[in-house]
């Protein structure tokens, strides 16, 4: 393995940016999505009027971030509107018939990160005389719904120069082009501390604009004034934020609203009035995640059963898995066994589930090729939905595999992040200041990992509530670390290890210091 310098780390990340950094000042300007200028005219128009608008988000954190900031657009222009978070166990997902049946007295709908696949709602919106703009990022399929206007980047027609955004970002940038047209004097940034977290949460890749508007996003999180935002701050003891923190600390957090109760419950948590209204609904979500975390154990577990080694792709089925938390089983699976997975529930007589992949498969893709078996499925490469009947569920299995067994294998791999061995003697604060440089770390930008070998550990012990975190004291040739792997329960028999790691500045009541976080032990 090649022994790296600090040099060497330096360009070896710089020449993942070769194209160079986008600023914030190159973002594109809004009316370059597709029908844009149009949405945003209606939308207008019936604020003038003073027409009933109803936002239909989603039950995920981009779902529920894209609606929350929605919200704080039209709030700060005091203009009353009526938010629905379709509920995963009632309503299913997006937009639907079922949703606007429900609706009173509508004008006008606008869909955030979802509506791309309504064709049937956006048919009934038509027939109601009700206006329907949707706003999402998804794959659009061949038949696109019937709607006013969609705004999407992934529109063959449209000419938006990055594909690859969240939800909340195309909702975003509708309230930037709102703007625009209504003469606001408005502060865009003061949507960036939750942006920030759709980013991370949606798995967007952190190159281009997404990376300029995170990096933004993080600087936002440590002044930001929104009670929630205080909050996360206080509980989670962080006067800054990284990707990391958003990623495995607040994202499955929110998430858990929507997969075990209802997503209306993270929304509130966002839009509170006071810290105090924060603290509450925060606590509920706590309450929440914890049960997540039982289901997701078990439904792992039972998952199992169904991994057939000869299979390019993991299918599962189960008859009472939650749904809320197929999509993490789908992920963990992914995660043990380098396939693309599929975890699906009984409703009835059909099945309903997730699907992530990894690598440069196109998940999208295979489903497509797949349809024959399939009801109904919307997403995009990395994950999807998907529905079939329960006797198509085995020639699914089969047709899906067929297809993925055709793809070259490299696609199933993913991007190397191991650079190199780093002794110890490297790391420094320049070294820090290096990998720094390059952050936000996620997808397409994974963080730098090390290899370390024949370092002694001089202390060790299990932290945590659960006591599954070994924390560690390591030296190597003189030089000493404090490091953390985090669930790994199970003692170590040796005093001598091979690790993979990357340091990290940690910061703990005003003090700073170096950290190594290990990923593997050998």
């Amino acid at each position: 393995m090649r022994r790296l310098s600090k040099a060497d780390i330096y360009q070896t990340l710089l020449e993942r940016f070769k194209e160079g950094f986008v600023k914030l000042s190159q973002i594109p300007q809004p009316h370059t999505l597709k029908d844009m200028q149009k949405a945003a005219n209606r939308i207008k128009e019936a604020i003038e009027k003073r027409q009933k608008i109803v936002v239909v988000g989603d039950y995920d954190v981009d779902g529920v971030v894209s609606t929350a900031l929605m919200h704080q657009f039209f709030d700060s222009i005091n203009y009353p509107i009526t938010s629905v978070i379709p509920n995963r166990f009632k309503h299913g997902y997006g937009l639907s018939k079922s949703i606007v049946e429900e609706l009173e007295d509508v004008d006008l709908i606008i869909t955030v990160d979802n509506g791309i696949s309504a064709i049937e709602a956006a048919s009934y919106c038509k027939e109601m005389g009700i206006d329907l703009i949707i706003t999402d990022h998804h794959t659009p399929s061949d038949t696109l719904p019937d709607a006013y206007a969609i705004v999407n980047p992934k529109q063959k027609s449209c000419n938006f120069a990055y594909e690859e955004i969240c939800g909340a970002q195309v909702a975003w940038f509708l309230i930037g082009e709102l703007k625009k047209q209504m003469g606001l004097s408005l502060d865009m940034r003061q949507f960036l501390d939750l942006l920030a977290i759709a980013i991370v949460a949606d798995m967007m890749p952190l190159r281009h604009i997404n990376r300029s508007l995170l990096q933004a996003g993080l600087r936002y999180l440590e002044e930001s004034q929104r009670p929630a935002v205080k909050f996360l701050r206080t509980t989670l003891k962080k006067s800054s934020f990284n990707s990391e923190d958003l990623g495995f600390s607040i994202a499955p957090i929110l998430n858990s609203a929507g997969r075990m109760e209802d997503a209306q419950l993270a929304l509130q948590f966002l839009l509170a009035p006071s810290f105090f209204e924060a603290s509450l609904y925060y606590a509920r979500l706590l309450a929440l995640n914890s049960m997540r975390k039982s289901e997701e154990k078990r439904v792992f577990e039972e998952s199992l059963a169904w991994v057939k080694a000869d299979d390019a792709v993991i299918v599962s089925a189960g008859e009472d898995w939650n749904e809320g938390v197929v999509g993490i089983v789908a992920a963990r699976l992914v995660d043990q066994f380098q396939k693309p997975s599929i975890v699906l529930t009984k409703k009835g007589s059909s099945y309903k589930g997730s699907a992530r992949s990894l690598g440069a498969v196109d998940l999208y893709g295979l489903l497509q090729k797949s349809a024959t078996y399939l009801d109904r499925f919307g997403g995009h490469k990395k994950a999807a939905g998907l529905a079939l009947k329960e006797h198509n569920l085995e020639p699914f299995r089969q047709v899906i595999n067929r297809h993925a067994a055709k793809l070259p294998q490299e696609l199933f791999f993913e991007e190397e992040s191991v650079l190199g061995e780093l002794p110890f003697q490297e790391i420094d604060w320049e070294l820090i200041e290096i990998l720094e440089r390059f952050a936000p770390y996620g997808e397409s930008n994974p963080m730098p990992k090390f290899a370390a070998f024949n370092v002694e550990i001089l202390e060790k012990r299990l932290v945590g509530e659960e006591k599954n975190h070994l924390l560690l004291t390591l030296q190597q040739n003189g030089s000493i670390f404090r490091a953390i792997k985090f669930k790994h329960p199970q003692p170590l028999q040796s005093s001598v290890i091979d690790i993979i790691y990357y340091p990290v500045r940690n910061i703990f009541n005003n003090s700073q210091n170096i950290q190594l976080y290990i990923t593997k032990i050998n």
